[in-house]
C-alpha cells in the first residue's frame, strides 16, 4: 500500500493544488525537506500525500542522526517516474481541469484491461487518473502487471 509519492515539478504550489483537486483535497507548503516544495493531501482514508519539490531536486543522505535533505540539482527533460491515482470524478471532469491547467490529457485502455486517464503534468511528468470506473477495473485484475504482460497487446 503507498502512503505517499515524491514527484519535482516547475510549479511545486499549482502542480500539488492541481493534485490536490483531482483529490477532493488540500494542498500545503512542506518546506521542511526542500525549500519551495508542497503537499497534495487527498483527504481518503490512508491520507495518501503527493510531495511536490522543485524541479531538478535531489535528495541527499545527511551524516549521523540528520534526515534526508532535497538540495537543487539539474532539470532532466523527462522521466520514467509516474503514478496512477484514483479520484472520484467523473472522466469530463478530469478532462476539464486539465483543459483548464493547458495538460495534455487522454483516456487510453492499458493493454486492453483497465482504463487511465493519461494526463501529462507541466508537459513532461507522466500520471495516469482513475475515475471510480476505471478504479472497478484496476481492482479486478489480480495482479496488474502480470495480467497486462500476457496480453500480446500489452507489449506494443
Amino acid at each position: 500500500m503507498l502512503f505517499h509519492l515524491s514527484i519535482d515539478a516547475d510549479d511545486p504550489q499549482h502542480v500539488a493544488g492541481v493534485f490536490a483537486e483531482i483529490w477532493d483535497g488540500r494542498a500545503v507548503p512542506f518546506p521542511s525537506v526542500a525549500t519551495g516544495s508542497w503537499l497534495a493531501l487527498s483527504n481518503d482514508e490512508r491520507n495518501a500525500t503527493i510531495e511536490v519539490y522543485p524541479r531538478g531536486t535531489e535528495l541527499v543522505e545527511m551524516p549521523g542522526d540528520a534526515d534526508a535533505k532535497g538540495l537543487p540539482g539539474h532539470r532532466a527533460s523527462r522521466s520514467p517516474t509516474h503514478m496512477a491515482i484514483g479520484t472520484r470524478k467523473t472522466m469530463d471532469e478530469i478532462l476539464a481541469l486539465c483543459a483548464r491547467e493547458g495538460w495534455t490529457a487522454k483516456y487510453r485502455k492499458r493493454g486492453g484491461v483497465f482504463g487511465v486517464i493519461e494526463i501529462w503534468v507541466e508537459g513532461w511528468r507522466m500520471i495516469e487518473v482513475l475515475t471510480p470506473e476505471m478504479q472497478a477495473e484496476y481492482l479486478a485484475l489480480k495482479s496488474p502487471p502480470q495480467a497486462m504482460a500476457v496480453r500480446p497487446e500489452a507489449a506494443a
